[in-house]
């Protein structure tokens, strides 16, 4: 099979809002709390950021660990690297990870106004202008063979699926509304025309959304 693009892990409100309005630098998700929407997550054994033993095993522990497989290179918008907007004026921002950010991977980071790559770790972050189809491209390549993660936000995931270029997605429905915000979709039928779905529920108490291409 070709390298795949791949929505892994997304999460979203159980009226499909993923992110808030009014993104800072103190509130990367705007005027949601992400910890209403990724606890599922936070719990298992595997969540990378865990400090102590324990966790839960099962459907979620599983996909916190699918994470990473097989997955060569990143693609983001820029709304997901940082809160700045127009021009790059501050280049000693490098993302909201530190040191060690979590991809292990070139990541492509979608944007208008380019800057300078850099490398923290074993992230190399890449500063690109083009379309959905010529990025992806440009991460296939990076990647060597193994598939590409489409790492959001809404408005990066919706410009790929309306280009009609994600193969495969992972959508995580947890049991809180929000109202308003950044919105995926107002109802997961609504790419039935395009893939499968299964839809797993999970003793946390999300909802898993399996959807793969037809």
């Amino acid at each position: 099979m070709s390298q795949l693009l791949r929505v892994q892990n997304f999460n979203v409100s159980s009226d499909g809002i993923a992110a808030g309005e009014d993104q800072t630098l103190e509130r990367p998700f705007g005027h949601v709390d992400p910890a209403r929407l990724f606890a599922w997550a936070g719990a298992t054994a595997s969540w990378p950021m865990r400090t102590e033993p324990g966790g839960s095993r099962g459907l979620d522990d599983y996909l916190t660990r699918d994470f990473a497989r097989n997955i060569g290179a990143e693609i983001m918008g820029r709304n997901k690297f940082g809160p700045q907007r127009g021009p790059w004026t501050d280049h000693d921002w490098r993302g909201w990870w530190g040191d060690e950010p979590p991809f292990h991977t070139p990541v492509f980071v979608m944007t208008h106004h380019k800057r300078p790559s850099f490398t923290l770790s074993d992230t190399t972050f890449h500063f690109v202008d083009g379309s959905p189809a010529a990025v992806l491209q440009q991460a296939r390549e990076a990647a060597q063979g193994k598939d590409v993660r489409l790492g959001g936000g809404v408005t990066t995931i919706r410009q790929f699926l309306d280009a009609d270029l994600v193969d495969t997605l992972h959508v995580a429905v947890s049991p809180v509304k929000l109202g308003s915000g950044l919105r995926l979709w107002e109802s997961p039928d609504e790419l039935l025309d395009r893939f499968h779905l299964d839809v797993v529920p999970s003793p946390s108490g999300v909802t898993h959304h399996l959807f793969w291409r037809k």
